[in-house]
């Protein structure tokens, strides 16, 4: 039996925007076009990353966000309004603010697997880059260029720099060489900084490779080089891969001057394995095992040294564990997001004390009255069958209501009234999800 003391009288801390997504709703366009924006709207998303936007035709393809397809004449002004081309990438952002989501924007490209490049290699004059990108954000925030008052607060230069190395064949999204990086990150940074010193420019999306976010940090401290938030991926089977990985993060950032910027983990989701297991992966995403899979990483990175967690992917796709390709219907993995949100409007974590590290346990409280939590089992073993009993003693706090909400293989998401007790007992399947709401 696992035994989970919640303390709704011991306020730890905020909770974190975990339920973040790379990519915004589909709108409707007509009667034959599917669409999932009142799911996404009710979801609650905080924020939405702009990365491999331009994959899909129903946001706008290849004309939306990648900056060489904004400005598509690297020859041209960028001082003019006329060099720019906006206006399906306005739509899509206005679309993602419509659904009550912000936007976080990365300035850069879409990864390139085909054998020809084209917005994934070294910009031929990196200051002309950055005044590039300083329009697209007036664009944005300050009507430059017809633009609009978005408010966005963060943008992130470029997208997994470090995923091949110098000498690799095929470079997928940084065509130059780690020290080119490394000038281009500069004069970018410093240049958007001193135009914006309001706003969040950070980077670079780090695909993993430790020694050389270290050599990253090192050079960019030396160089003297702001950087507002540090990002970095990682794809898992294992949950507690992720806390231990941001721990690490953590640690370069302290010991090279950057203890102050915020570490976003911007990409992630369930992988086994990127060969032989990769199908086994994809089905795994897009059902209860993957709707587990994120229940608990975002319930363990509340307590992790990360920021903000961003689900790679709501674009549809393979990685899309919350919606039907086909349909864009919610699956099993919309429904943790839409929990963890409920987490988020309470806004204050509250004290938890679990004896079952099988279980993932994570609590919140408006400091009103009402409160929720949200309990996950997950494993990543197909032949699991035991089930755990769940004993769950509530402090300060007196409910006149308890309400249990069920995901499990057989349950989207039911609601379930329970006795009003301040002591719970659930009994959880493996990869299931309880949340209870109390008030």
């Amino acid at each position: 039996m696992a035994d989970i003391i919640i303390d709704f009288n011991d306020v730890i801390g905020e909770i974190k925007p975990m339920q973040a997504l790379n990519n915004g709703p589909l709108k409707k366009r007509s009667d034959q076009t599917r669409h999932n924006f009142n799911s996404y709207k009710a979801a609650g998303i905080p924020y939405a990353r702009t990365h491999d936007s331009s994959f899909c035709a129903e946001y706008g393809g290849e004309h939306t966000v990648d900056i060489h397809m904004i400005f598509p004449d690297f020859e041209a002004d960028p001082y003019s309004p006329g060099s720019y081309d906006f206006t399906l990438t306005d739509e899509y952002l206005l679309g993602i603010l419509a659904a009550g989501t912000e936007v976080f924007y990365r300035l850069g490209s879409k990864i390139e697997h085909a054998q020809k490049k084209y917005g994934t290699l070294p910009p031929k004059g990196f200051m002309k880059w950055a005044v590039i990108c300083e329009h697209v954000i007036r664009h944005f925030n300050e009507k430059w260029a017809n633009g609009f008052h978005m408010g966005i607060k963060y943008f992130e230069i470029w997208n997994e720099p470090d995923l091949d190395p110098d000498d690799a064949a095929n470079k997928r999204t940084w065509g130059g060489t780690k020290d080119q990086f490394f000038d281009f990150y500069e004069i970018v940074a410093k240049h958007l900084k001193k135009c914006f010193p309001n706003l969040k420019i950070g980077g670079p999306a780090s695909a993993g490779n430790m020694e050389w976010a270290e050599d990253f940090l090192r050079e960019m401290s030396k160089r003297e080089v702001p950087i507002d938030f540090f990002s970095w991926h990682i794809y898992t089977a294992d949950p507690c891969l992720i806390p231990s990985r941001a721990a690490q993060y953590r640690y370069l950032m302290n010991k090279y001057g950057y203890g102050n910027a915020e570490s976003i983990l911007d990409e992630w989701n369930y992988i086994k394995g990127w060969s032989n297991e990769f199908i086994y992966s994809v089905k795994a995403i897009t059902g209860m095992k993957g709707a587990a899979f994120s229940a608990d990483v975002m319930s363990r990175c509340q307590y992790a040294d990360v920021d903000m967690l961003m689900y790679y992917d709501a674009r549809p796709s393979v990685f899309n564990g919350l919606f039907d390709y086909y349909t864009m219907e919610p699956l099993k993995g919309y429904y943790p997001f839409a929990m963890f949100s409920k987490l988020y409007k309470l806004k204050n974590q509250v004290k938890c004390i679990n004896n079952d590290n099988r279980i993932a346990v994570v609590a919140a409280s408006d400091c009103k009255g009402k409160g929720a939590l949200m309990i996950t089992f997950y494993t990543d073993n197909d032949d699991a069958k035991e089930e755990i009993d769940v004993n769950i003693l509530l402090k300060g706090i007196h409910p006149s209501s308890v309400s249990l909400t069920l995901l499990d293989q057989d349950n989207d998401a039911v609601r379930k009234r329970s006795a009003v007790s301040n002591n719970l007992k659930i009994c959880m399947k493996p990869n299931s999800v309880v949340m209870a709401s109390l008030w």
